[in-house]
């Protein structure tokens, strides 16, 4: 087990480090938190949980092997580095760069700029025939400012936020209002822990973006829908990303053409963008999940997003779930999301 820290997307409070921790069990990556800090969470794992998060992840930033974590002050953080081993990290006649970044207003008073160059020249000091390399190096030590701490160590991975961008609502073929954006989409997926294989369900799948991702992360996907049109417009949206669908139909919830899936990743219409045809969202809800405890396995998860106030935990007991967790995303003033992962007991 190493130390490990992870710099985290900083638009949601709860939803990154709930994602983190969701891929490395799904995984099978045996972890322990170390600490949370705001945007930083450090963890002890093994070194090979960052390629699974790396590839699946969407509100993780950046990978790092920890070499030390301290006030942020800048004479404790310069005394700790002429304490750090980073021979361990730089062999001779490699060549390094450090970057700090700040997260938010944290440790105002410290010199992120400064402090680089005086961490570099630590560095540079200690280990023989390090070079300096500002472009290209073979080396980058990354340092966080967060909150009242700073954490140093070497980047082992970045994640490119960019892709998710490019996948967006309005990238997409086929648009609708109502439709979930990718990084959100991906997050979801993530949280209700399926792996590569497995068969990932969307049965209110609108334009694909849930199908889309799962796709992506090498699952096998099915989808739903009411309305030909979403059908037809998730299909060609999927076609668009390159993800081969076992199955998009024109279907209701309350009677799924499906016996068995692994997983469940959804999220129903509001009837604000999304047509209800005049029924409550709670209902909507309730019929679905009685449905999805018939067609999923105990132990499995379910991640499903709707407006703030269905009371979801009297909801899933009733049909057989449990709640796991939950998450509130703003999305504009009439509508704010919650994010459930549900069990199935």
């Amino acid at each position: 087990m190493a130390k490990l820290f992870f710099l985290l997307s900083g638009e949601h409070e709860t939803l990154p480090v709930s994602e983190l921790k969701a891929i490395l069990e799904a995984e099978g990556q045996r972890y322990g938190v170390v600490e949370q800090l705001r945007q930083v969470a450090r963890f002890e794992a093994n070194v090979n949980c960052i390629e699974p998060v790396v590839r699946r992840a969407a509100l993780t930033r950046v990978c790092c092997a920890e070499i030390f974590c301290t006030k942020a002050e800048t004479e404790e953080i310069l005394k700790q580095c002429r304490l750090a081993s980073f021979e361990k990290h730089l062999r001779k006649g490699e060549s390094f760069v450090v970057r700090v970044r700040r997260v938010r207003e944290s440790a105002p008073t410290v010199d992120h700029v400064g402090l680089e160059r005086r961490i570099g020249a630590v560095i540079f000091d200690r280990v023989v025939g390090a070079k300096v390399s500002l472009r290209r190096p073979d080396v980058t030590f990354f340092g966080v400012l967060t909150g009242g701490f700073f954490v140093l160590g070497r980047k082992l991975a970045e994640v490119v936020p960019k892709v998710f961008v490019l996948r967006g609502p309005r990238r997409r073929p086929f648009f609708h209002p109502s439709a979930m954006p990718a990084k959100l989409a991906r997050c979801m997926v993530n949280l209700a822990q399926p792996v590569a294989g497995e068969v990932v369900l969307d049965p209110f799948c609108g334009t694909g973006a849930m199908l889309i991702e799962a796709g992506l992360m090498g699952c096998r996907v099915v989808g739903f829908d009411v309305q030909w049109r979403m059908v037809r417009g998730s299909l060609r949206n999927l076609r668009h990303f390159g993800v081969a669908a076992d199955g998009v139909l024109m279907a209701d919830v309350r009677h799924m053409p499906v016996r068995q899936i692994d997983c469940i990743v959804t999220d129903p219409p509001y009837g604000r963008s999304a047509k209800t045809f005049g029924r409550e969202v709670s209902d909507i809800v309730d019929d679905f999940l009685h449905v999805a405890a018939d067609r999923i396995a105990r132990g499995r998860r379910l991640c499903i997003a709707f407006p703030k106030g269905v009371r979801i935990a009297r909801l899933a007991g009733d049909s057989g779930f449990k709640v796991v967790e939950s998450h509130y995303v703003y999305v504009h003033r009439s509508l704010t999301r919650e994010v459930a992962v549900l069990e199935r007991a």
